[in-house]
């Protein structure tokens, strides 16, 4: 087998209401090189893998005994060479594009004994939940669910001139300290609202209907809760309409968070609104203009 190089994009879930649900595709990458040779390999590069494991512990590496349990097959001997753009613990699915992209290594080295769905499942039951990993591997927008019979997903291609801003801060947020501060239950109101709002956002995404995104990408189910985490988040998610936004929600755990444009508006308005909030609050961080990525995960090979 020649070598081959699977790239997997960021992604950014938990879309407002969308709570563990509903996540996009951003063209951040994470790539692994797989090279067959006779011994195994991890070799992590640059400057955001610093300090990874580089031996079989390696969560790409880890990833990829997922397939071979799956389906009961020995992976061989393989250099992996791993790179990433996606910042870590940062909400934008560091995790989730590791493991797609080893799971999907995994697949290719082992002559696919696996279906897309299938990848998908096995890397969803890793995760917890689907709203990362079903972008990362399909690209655009997802709505996933998660049970005991599978995973199920509708993928939708992004409204035509829906564009998304991102503020990175420079600070990062464990996932399961953000998942802590959640409570453990919550009213019928909150429940209701939630429902609502998440189905209203997953129809004015499908139908490309950016006027109403404002109103459905409100939520009292994690970003409430979170906010206290993000400093700036309230105001953000509050206000940032008014600077030009079409709707705002904490990206992942955080402590990104997520902005969605109009492509045909200049966004300094709303770069400036962030970067404004970031000096009140005292960090430093980046804002970044993004379009959607609809390819998702990519394999190419050499030769």
């Amino acid at each position: 087998m020649t070598t081959f190089t699977v790239r997997a994009p960021a992604s950014s879930a938990n879309l407002g209401p969308g709570f563990d649900s509903l996540g996009l595709s951003v063209p951040l990458y994470t790539t692994v090189k797989v090279t067959p040779g006779d011994v195994t390999e991890v070799v992590p590069h640059g400057p955001e893998l610093e300090g990874t494991p580089a031996d079989e512990s390696n969560y790409v590496y880890r990833a990829m005994l997922l397939v071979a349990k799956r389906t009961g097959l020995t992976l061989p001997p393989a250099r992996m060479e791993i790179t990433t753009e996606v910042p870590l613990a940062r909400g934008l699915g560091s995790s989730a594009a590791a493991l797609v992209a080893g799971i999907v290594a995994a697949n290719e080295l082992l002559g696919r004994p696996l279906d897309d769905h299938a990848v998908l499942d096995v890397a969803a039951r890793e995760e917890g939940h689907p709203d990362n990993v079903a972008p990362a591997l399909f690209g655009g927008i997802v709505v996933a669910t998660l049970d005991k019979l599978g995973t199920h997903y509708v993928r939708l291609d992004p409204p035509a001139n829906l564009g998304v801003t991102v503020l990175i801060p420079d600070f990062e947020l464990s996932t399961s300290k953000a998942r802590a501060v959640l409570p453990r239950e919550y009213s019928r109101a909150d429940a209701v609202h939630a429902l609502s709002h998440a189905a209203l956002l997953a129809a004015a995404l499908s139908q490309g209907r950016l006027d109403l995104l404002r109103h459905a990408m409100q939520d009292y189910i994690h970003q409430i809760w979170r906010a206290p985490l993000v400093p700036g988040l309230s105001d953000i998610l509050e206000d940032a309409w008014r600077h030009g936004a079409l709707g705002a929600a904490l990206s992942g755990a955080g402590p990104t968070v997520l902005c969605f444009h109009d492509t045909r508006e200049s966004t300094a308005l709303l770069h400036a609104y962030l970067n404004s909030v970031m000096k009140k609050n005292g960090l430093d961080g980046r804002v970044m203009d993004f379009p959607i990525d609809t390819q998702g995960t990519l394999i190419e090979r050499e030769g």
